[in-house]
C-alpha cells in the first residue's frame, strides 16, 4: 500500500479529529521510539551549515535549534527556499500578498535564529509544483543551488527527507543531491524529517537502514528561542495540526545522516 493510499484510508475509517488525535500519537510514538532507541547522539561542531528548505518555515521546524547553536557560536549558516510558498497557509490574501508575507516571516524567523539577511535566499519556484518543473528549469533550479554550494562552500548541508511524504519536500532532497555532485564539493548531508513521523507508518516508509542513519541533537539552550522563531510563521500555524506542531517544541532534533 503507498502512503496516499494508506493516508485516504485512514480518513475513511476515521473522523477528522480522531484521524488528528492518531496521528498525534503515531508521530510522537515514532519520535520518541527513535530518540530513545533508535538513534546515536549527534555533538556538535564547528562546521558552517546550508539549509535548503522547500518552503518558508520547513527550516525553523526542522533545523531552528541547530540553526540557533550553529549561530550563537558565530559559525556561518546560510538558508535557501526553493518555493514562494504562495500555495500555503490559511489566510485569504492573493497568491502575491501571501509570497510577500511568507518572505517576511521567514526573514523574522532566521534573524531570532541569528541568520544574517545576506545569508538568505529565496530561488522562488512555484509552491507545490517542484517535481513539475520542465527540464530547462530544472536545471537552471540545480545550477542555481550549486552556484550558492559553490559560493558558501558549507561543512554540512541540510534538506529534507528524501521519503518526507510531501512532493516539493522529496523533490528538495534530489534537487540538492544532484546540485551536490554538479558542484564538485565534500559536504556532510543530512535529512530533516518535517511530515514523515506525521504520515508515515513506522516500517513501511521508514525502513531498518533508515533508522540506521538516525541522530538525535540536543537543542535545550536554544528551545526557547527556536519557539519564537515558529511564532513567527503565524501565516502557517493556524492552519496546522496542533499535535503535529508539538512535535517540534522537544529539546532534541532528528536528523538523517545521508552517506555521499
Amino acid at each position: 500500500m503507498t502512503i496516499k493510499a494508506y493516508l485516504k484510508r485512514l480518513q475513511s475509517l476515521f473522523p477528522d479529529a480522531w484521524l488528528e488525535m492518531l496521528q498525534y500519537m503515531h508521530s510522537n510514538l515514532i519520535f520518541w521510539w527513535i530518540l530513545r532507541s533508535g538513534s546515536k547522539p549527534m555533538t556538535f561542531n564547528h562546521k558552517s551549515v546550508m539549509v535548503f528548505s522547500p518552503h518558508q518555515d520547513d527550516e525553523t521546524f526542522g533545523c531552528g535549534g541547530m540553526i540557533a547553536l550553529k549561530r550563537a557560536h558565530g559559525i556561518p549558516v546560510a538558508v535557501t527556499f526553493l518555493t514562494d510558498g504562495g500555495a500555503g497557509g490559511s489566510l485569504t490574501d492573493s497568491t502575491t500578498s501571501l509570497v510577500q508575507i511568507r518572505k517576511q516571516e521567514a526573514t523574522q524567523a532566521l534573524e531570532i535564529l541569528g541568520v544574517d539577511l545576506s545569508h538568505i535566499h529565496f530561488l522562488d519556484k512555484p509552491d507545490g509544483a517542484l517535481p513539475d518543473l520542465d527540464d530547462e528549469e530544472r536545471q537552471k533550479t540545480v545550477v542555481q543551488i550549486a552556484d550558492l554550494l559553490k559560493v558558501y562552500q558549507p561543512g554540512e548541508v541540510y534538506i529534507p527527507h528524501r521519503k518526507d511524504c510531501h512532493r516539493d519536500h522529496e523533490a528538495t532532497y534530489e534537487l540538492v543531491q544532484e546540485a551536490i555532485a554538479q558542484a564538485g564539493i565534500e559536504v556532510e548531508l543530512l535529512q530533516y524529517p518535517i511530515w514523515l513521523f506525521w504520515r508515515a507508518p513506522l516500517f513501511i516508509m521508514l525502513k531498518l537502514q533508515d533508522l540506521a542513519a538516525a541522530y538525535h541533537f540536543a537543542i535545550a539552550p536554544v528551545q526557547e528561542q527556536k519557539q519564537l522563531a515558529i511564532a513567527s510563521y503565524r501565516s502557517q500555524l493556524t492552519g496546522l495540526p496542533r499535535g503535529f506542531t508539538n512535535r517540534f517544541r522537544s529539546a532534541n532534533e532528528i536528523f538523517f545522516k545521508v552517506n555521499l
